[in-house]
């Protein structure tokens, strides 16, 4: 994107959508205390999470000058970092589930409809996760978006033991649509399919003729009910006799206030799969900027008619794996930081080229040879400005208080066949302390090379990501993902 000088605040606005499309560096700009009440009116934020604001912007030959603005509205981080520390024991269970995962297909039809779901930030749910609304019964559940679960679930009542939900839980009783899957039916047999390949993380067991089910995660986190089938409304379109895991017993801080979860993962009781002769097995999202207030979308379906990307979409195929289980693999063939290409064994050996694309998990964590050359790279980049202790999970910041203007390396990822997506500016730093004095790189390693990168979604803000499951592809495109 070529922008000129930093110009006039009565073009800012317009700026803040446009900024995510930036390439070469990133810059920002302390501003007076003046904005700050205005920005600390617009929206409840969550204790400790980062900030980032797109603000005025200009080209300086290949590199993107943003502006820094103080983050007075952030409020301190936790020094306990438990946002990321959720999230790195979600990066370990999925290393579990990967290993002990094997491929289940389901069949393709041709999609006869479509659906779009606002998706908006998870923050005023306490969670670092994105989450969509949905019909339920007679109801509404807000659940989390996670393209790593294969089963959805929501919280019901009675509820013995349920994590702090905001909003009325779903109550069983008052949908007359609503009944428990048997055990003899085939949906409690391809959860026992999974269960016996899941190392624990899933399970099915029958009681008093129902079909029981448990969710666990490598955080503690759990889900525990039976499994039912009622009518599902995606944004006017119905879908009747959706299995889903009515949970009597959930606990977990990943789940913030929501409902639960939506599972969008490739398995035979996913959302995908159980929707494959409306949609064909194709859905999107875009994910807005976490502090926006604005919305993105989830749309269900291959009219791309409803897409607003502004750069054509380019497919990646999905690596055929038969450990794949519900998960969307590519082959990360390489990265590029500030337009310098990283040179890394880890992308031609072993698992190391291999990552899940994943809309549950926050932060991308790569293998440790690549995130070496990927932190390297930075250092190198960035050697003008102070080192700052590590974050949680982040363990390359920088101090960068009293600088007015911070270039910032932008951050490109290369697939299988030459296919470059760009991460927007927000999904490359992460803000730790409202005063820029520990501002993180917003990436992390994996313990071992024998793990599987994972692409999280703080790197996947500001762009239109589709999978397609018929065709083994995920596309991608920029878009500016503030619907609302």
């Amino acid at each position: 994107m070529a922008w000129g000088a930093c110009i006039a605040a009565l073009l800012l606005l317009l700026l803040l959508a446009a900024a995510g499309a930036s390439a070469g560096a990133h810059c920002m700009e302390e501003e007076e205390e003046g904005s700050r009440s205005r920005s600390r009116s617009r929206r409840a934020l969550l204790q400790g999470r980062q900030r980032y604001q797109h603000l005025r912007s200009r080209a300086v030959g290949g590199a993107t000058v943003l502006e820094l603005k103080r983050h007075h509205s952030f409020g301190s981080a936790p020094t306990n970092g438990l946002p990321l520390s959720s999230d790195a024991a979600r990066v370990a269970s999925l290393q579990r589930r990967i290993d002990s995962y094997r491929l289940i297909r389901s069949s393709s039809a041709a999609a006869a409809s479509k659906a779009q779901v606002p998706v908006t930030s998870g923050a005023t749910l306490r969670t670092l996760n994105y989450v969509a609304t949905v019909g339920l019964g007679g109801g509404e559940a807000t659940v989390i978006v996670d393209t790593a679960s294969e089963l959805t679930w929501v919280q019901c009542a009675p509820c013995e033991a349920c994590h702090d939900q905001q909003g009325p839980l779903f109550d069983p009783t008052s949908s007359p649509s609503y009944a428990a899957v048997p055990c003899n039916s085939s949906s409690c047999d391809a959860l026992r399919v999974a269960a016996g390949m899941s190392a624990g993380g899933a399970g099915a067991a029958c009681g008093q003729d129902a079909c029981s089910y448990t969710l666990s995660y490598r955080d503690g986190s759990y889900s525990r009910g039976v499994l039912a089938h009622d009518r599902l409304s995606l944004a006017g379109e119905v879908v009747d006799g959706f299995v889903f895991g009515c949970g009597t017993s959930n606990q977990g801080a990943p789940f913030g206030g929501t409902s639960g979860l939506m599972g969008l993962g490739r398995s035979p009781l996913s959302l995908v799969s159980q929707t494959v002769g409306q949609f064909g097995g194709v859905f999107s999202y875009c994910l807005p900027l976490k502090d926006s207030g604005s919305s993105g979308s989830l749309v269900l379906g291959d009219d791309s008619s409803v897409y607003r990307n502004s750069t054509p979409i380019v497919y990646a195929s999905m690596v055929s794996d038969p450990l794949q289980g519900p998960f969307y693999f590519l082959n990360l063939t390489g990265i590029t930081v500030g337009g310098q290409e990283v040179d890394s064994s880890g992308f031609s050996a072993g698992n190391g080229n291999k990552a899940i694309v994943d809309s549950g998990t926050v932060i991308t964590s790569l293998v440790p040879s690549i995130y070496s050359a990927v932190r390297a790279e930075f250092l190198s980049q960035l050697a003008e400005y102070p080192q700052a202790p590590g974050f949680s999970i982040l363990d390359t910041c920088f101090n960068m208080t009293g600088f007015r203007e911070v270039q910032v390396p932008s951050l490109k990822l290369v697939f299988d066949g030459g296919v470059e997506v760009e991460v927007d500016s927000s999904g490359v730093l992460y803000f730790v302390t409202s005063d820029s004095s520990q501002v993180c790189l917003a990436m992390a390693p994996l313990k071992s090379e024998y793990e599987t990168s994972i692409i999280g979604n703080y790197q996947q803000k500001n762009l239109r990501v589709i999978f397609d499951t018929s065709a083994s592809q995920v596309g991608f495109a920029q878009e500016t993902c503030g619907y609302i």
